[in-house]
């Protein structure tokens, strides 16, 4: 009875932990399909870019709640874009700031007269979060395309004529992603950990699915969008805290595509510190948490299959590679605790069986890693290597916390009827 059990429970941590091992590898593999594209585009569409001549005019918004930090960097790098001055309008929305930052976008203002535009809220328009900040820069703006960087972003200087040539290149797109980098990437090896996320996250999940199933989802940062689609959809939702996963989803019900070019890139800080990054992280679970509570109740209804495959990926990311982790986890324990303590009850399947399978799912992915760090200039060390064989003992376990956490703050706010909450993310 006991044997049949253990048996029972290593067949199904198993099929849980292989198939996000094996559905994140044939990420991994697209999008270094993906990644050698762009290598052999990189240089024609370099070329092609410095001969275009017609470029439309952009509106930059760069949403900023007590930046002074950071926010000075950003008009800075801003200022200095490859893209002709009177056509680009830059609006800074200091969003009830109680620090600094109202000042230092007055100064730039004044420097720089017609290109940057600060837009101050007070309560109650403003103070409301992220998704209200772009809502009111929306109304105040009026052209036909619409960058977002964040208040942290230092995007590279051909970063915009990249978004918006793939933009007007490509008639069958409302919007088109870049890339994000960390800048304090080298600062701690928490940061060591997040960069390594990132790539990941570039060129697994965005890559790997662009190239499998042509579809992409707007980042928070460090993109160019339509106009009439925002208008169309109506702007952002003041309720998401993850404004940029459910515009995505509004946008694949409305049957658009949101193409790629991971050429453009944005440097951007992320947390060095725990007590920081867990306070991000745990909003954007919950917000992802947000949209499969919005979405998945009428999964059978949404007739876009984009749609059906990013609740599948968000359910696979909170459901079963939350379960697949712990799983994993109890396994490992079981088994070193029968290797070591000769426990005969758990020796037939923990000891034989589960060293084989769970050592070969953990090589699977720590190769996944390693085929993204070559991918990336620079980053395929042999410091990364290492960490892509630590990240699942430290950096993922991290994630049972912070994924349990937001399962249960979320449900008891939602349960209370608790206005959602925006947290900012603490810069140094």
């Amino acid at each position: 009875m006991v044997n049949s059990f253990i048996n029972g429970f290593f067949v199904f941590s198993m099929i849980c932990i292989w198939f996000v091992v094996l559905y994140q590898f044939i990420l991994a593999v697209s999008g270094y399909v993906y990644y050698l594209k762009i290598e052999n585009l990189k240089d024609k569409r370099m070329s092609e870019i410095e001969t275009f001549n017609k470029w439309p005019n952009i509106d930059i918004f760069v949403p900023a709640h007590n930046e002074e930090i950071v926010i000075e960097k950003t008009i800075k790098s801003l200022v200095r874009l490859e893209y002709p001055r009177d056509k680009m309008h830059i609006y800074i929305i200091n969003d009830c700031s109680s620090d600094g930052t109202g000042e230092i976008v007055k100064k730039y203002e004044s420097d720089f007269s017609g290109l940057i535009n600060g837009i101050h809220t007070e309560k109650p328009r403003g103070g409301k979060g992220k998704s209200n900040a772009l809502n009111i820069a929306l109304e105040e703006s009026n052209s036909d395309y619409i960058f977002i960087y964040d208040a942290d972003n230092t995007p590279e200087s051909k970063a915009v004529k990249l978004l918006i040539f793939e933009l007007l290149q490509n008639k069958n797109y409302v919007a088109v992603i870049g890339k994000f980098r960390i800048r304090n990437r080298n600062h701690t090896l928490l940061t060591r950990f997040i960069n390594l996320e990132t790539l990941i996250h570039q060129w697994l999940t965005q890559a790997g699915r662009w190239q499998l199933f042509k579809m992409a989802t707007i980042p928070g940062t460090n993109f160019v969008i339509k106009r009439e689609i925002l208008t169309k959809i109506g702007g952002w939702d003041n309720d998401a805290i993850t404004e940029d996963t459910e515009l995505s989803f509004r946008i694949f019900e409305d049957k658009k595509l949101i193409g790629m070019m991971p050429l453009a890139v944005s440097w951007q800080q992320d947390p060095p510190y725990l007590k920081v990054w867990m306070k991000q992280r745990m909003r954007w679970a919950k917000g992802n948490i947000y949209v499969l509570h919005k979405y998945l109740p009428k999964i059978f209804k949404l007739k876009q299959i984009k749609i059906f495959i990013d609740l599948i990926y968000y359910f696979l990311t909170y459901g079963i590679f939350f379960t697949a982790v712990i799983l994993s986890d109890i396994l490992f324990l079981l088994g070193i605790i029968a290797y070591f303590m000769n426990w005969t009850i758990l020796l037939p399947t923990v000891k034989g069986n589960f060293f084989i399978v769970w050592i070969l799912a953990y090589f699977v992915f720590v190769l996944q890693n390693i085929i993204i760090l070559n991918m990336e200039k620079g980053e395929a060390t042999l410091k990364n290597y290492g960490l892509s064989f630590l990240i699942y003992f430290t950096y993922c376990q991290l994630w049972i916390i912070i994924t349990f956490k937001a399962f249960v703050v979320y449900t008891k706010e939602s349960i209370q009827g608790k206005e959602k909450v925006w947290y900012k993310t603490e810069r140094f």
